[in-house]
């Protein structure tokens, strides 16, 4: 039967009921997570059952991985458990992805026999969490100067492929090489240098062009061939308007054998090594397609 006392406890005796060190109370108390505990008369701290129930709490908290600071902001009512616990969870579901990724790199490079070079080019690209701030950085280098902000952003955001939360050891492979491709600055310089759109003209083929590639990818997506069409007809309606022409039959022509003439080897392998790593068709997909495309209206012409 309750007597409606409630207890006290000695430093010592808090910790054994607890089930923590008298260190771990005393540091919890200094730094504000305890309820502020009474003195004894002769000057020794004396704590109640709230003092209990946090500890407990936070001991049962960081039993999960909560840091101490999320664990305290918890029983400061500073966030809700809830929020807590999803915080927690985002950070353990980070974690995993990139251990997976680390496991796929040491796959990858068993399979190479622990070749030197695939060691340098894995090694490199593992040294931090797998992103794709290296491949916005390469686009950013790459599209034209003079480029509206919230284009340039749209066309740097669609560029760049989705990284698996499982990859597999040619994934991480790939993710490797393209690491080493991206983080090349005068590649990138050099990939600019040939672009012929680097003027006033960019946004507007830029935004034509993503309406062609968003057409191409839908045919992608139902795994259509290579065909005369809607796709193909805007695609080479964006080129005719970029060199002040109309499309016609001499222009497709002109147009394939320019198309090829001009094909960017960087960027062919952005692409090639992009498209391992998302299932989702990509801009580098779409072009292929249309150029195939205007290869196809060619011959039956």
């Amino acid at each position: 039967m309750s007597t409606g006392i409630e207890r006290s406890f000695t430093i010592g005796a808090l910790a054994e009921a607890a089930g923590v060190s008298v260190k771990t109370v005393r540091h919890y108390s200094d730094g504000g997570l305890l309820p502020a505990p009474a003195r004894s008369s002769g000057g020794h701290r004396r704590y109640g059952e709230a003092a209990l129930e946090t500890l407990l709490t936070i001991r049962r908290l960081r039993a999960l991985g909560l840091p101490l600071p999320l664990a305290g902001a918890v029983v400061r009512a500073e966030l809700s458990l809830e929020d807590a616990l999803a915080s927690q969870q985002d950070e353990v579901e980070r974690q995993l992805t990139e251990l997976r990724w680390r496991s796929a790199g040491l796959r990858a490079l068993r399979l190479a026999a622990g070749d030197p070079a695939g060691l340098e080019l894995l090694g490199e690209a593992m040294r931090h969490a797998p992103g794709r701030d290296a491949f916005a950085d390469f686009w950013r280098r790459v599209l034209p100067l003079r480029m509206p902000a919230k284009l340039r952003s749209a066309i740097v955001d669609a560029a760049l492929p989705e990284l698996p939360d499982e990859p597999t050891a040619r994934q991480a492979l790939a993710y490797a090489q393209l690491h080493a491709l991206t983080a090349d600055r005068a590649e990138a310089a050099a990939v600019r240098g040939r672009s012929p759109m680097d003027c006033e003209d960019a946004p507007e083929f830029f935004h034509g062009l993503g309406e062609a590639y968003a057409l191409a990818g839908a045919e992608l997506a139902r795994s259509a061939a290579p065909q005369p069409g809607q796709a193909l007809d805007c695609f080479v309606a964006v080129h005719a308007r970029a060199e002040r022409s109309v499309d016609s039959a001499d222009f497709r022509i002109a147009l394939g054998q320019q198309l090829i003439a001009t094909a960017d080897p960087a960027m062919t392998r952005y692409w090639t090594l992009a498209g391992e790593l998302t299932p989702e068709p990509t801009m580098g997909e779409a072009h292929v397609w249309l150029t195939e495309a205007l290869g196809v209206w060619r011959r039956a012409a």
